[in-house]
């Protein structure tokens, strides 16, 4: 029987491309739940699925280190309080840094609980989602680290059900970067009641903020563009025509154009303290505590934050800016004036003639 060949560059790479970013990103909570101390860089990139694919253990590893950064930011966008173990003997080096999700902070409160009923709906809803979206080794990684004691269902869950939660023009739209096809798909910008057609060459699809975007080329005018995958409201087409693939690194292009405009913006709000709302926005990255006891904090898209912050209710109060404000109150109040006409019409009761 002829020796293995030892698997190339090329071919880690083509396993990794297999790996979907949401099981990658899943499979990193799962390892730093199932840790107290935490994992190292190293750990990591060479253990957890999505990285050891490419992880090289002779050679250079430095894109493979970019990646676990932004996968970082990603986790940390998502409300998951990842944290960076300095040691000691290491200060101010991330080299031997430990990285850890403390599960105290990332359980439910004690004061929920659930009857027996809830718990045992949960536990199935649980184990259907589970079975239908992840992979077969995903799988046998989440019983491996059970067997260890390591692992527990509610922060899992949480986590999870925000993550793999896919735009449906995803697909379509990584076959056309894949083929190189010219694609048309109808969009719809905050603030206009039509949808607008929109042709374009596909460069990048990228997840920033635990959102996808899609950077394309717009045909005619040849204007680079960054869409959001949420905002396509028709299916996507294939226009039967192809394109020569651009120069350059499209995906960088776009993650930097995105964490710019993240960065520029800054919104001031104030939240209940111990509230849901304060511990879960105090954990995204990039938000500072003011002298007032306000918080501060990046956002790329005004209508995705005022949605997010809009879901809290009365535990967040928006300061600035006022188009945020403005976005927030409005939304909150459609939300009144639904609650109204659907307790209204259960008042009438049913008509009889």
């Amino acid at each position: 029987m002829p020796d293995a060949v030892p698997p190339t560059r090329r071919d880690r790479a083509h396993d990794a491309q297999r790996v979907p970013v949401e099981e990658r990103l899943f499979s990193l909570v799962l390892a730093l739940l199932a840790t107290e101390s935490g994992l190292t860089k190293h750990e990591i990139l060479s253990t957890v699925q999505g990285y050891r694919q490419r992880y090289s253990r002779a050679g250079d590893n430095a894109n493979l280190e970019r990646q676990f950064e932004r996968d970082k930011d990603d986790i940390r966008d998502l409300g998951v309080p990842l944290e960076t173990v300095e040691m000691p003997e290491d200060a101010g080096s991330n080299h031997n840094a430990r990285y850890r999700i403390p599960r105290g902070s990332y359980e439910l409160p004690a004061d929920i609980t659930f009857s027996a009923e809830e718990t045992t709906l949960l536990g199935l809803a649980a184990m259907v989602w589970r079975e239908g979206s992840l992979s077969a080794e995903s799988r046998r990684a989440l019983l491996k680290l059970r067997s260890l004691g390591g692992v527990t269902e509610d922060p899992v869950l949480g986590y999870t059900t925000t993550a793999r939660a896919r735009d449906a023009a995803f697909e379509p739209l990584r076959t056309a970067l894949e083929k190189h096809q010219i694609v048309r798909f109808d969009y719809l910008k905050p603030g206009e009641a039509d949808a607008r057609a929109r042709t374009v060459v596909p460069l990048a699809l990228v997840q920033h903020q635990g959102r996808w975007h899609l950077s394309a080329e717009e045909e005619g005018t040849g204007a680079r563009k960054t869409f959001l995958l949420r905002r396509i409201v028709s299916k996507v087409s294939s226009t039967g025509r192809t394109f020569t693939p651009r120069p350059g690194d499209h995906t960088a292009d776009a993650l930097g154009e995105l964490e710019q405009i993240w960065a520029s913006q800054t919104a001031v709000v104030e939240a209940v303290p111990e509230s849901d709302a304060a511990t879960r926005l105090l954990k995204r990255r990039g938000t500072v505590p003011t002298n007032t006891g306000a918080l501060e904090l990046h956002y790329a898209d005004v209508n995705i934050v005022a949605d997010e912050l809009a879901a809290y209710g009365p535990e967040v109060l928006v300061l600035a800016p006022p188009e945020l404000r403005e976005a927030v109150r409005s939304r909150l109040e459609r939300t009144a004036d639904d609650h109204a006409d659907a307790s209204g019409d259960a008042d009438q009761g049913p008509d009889h003639g």
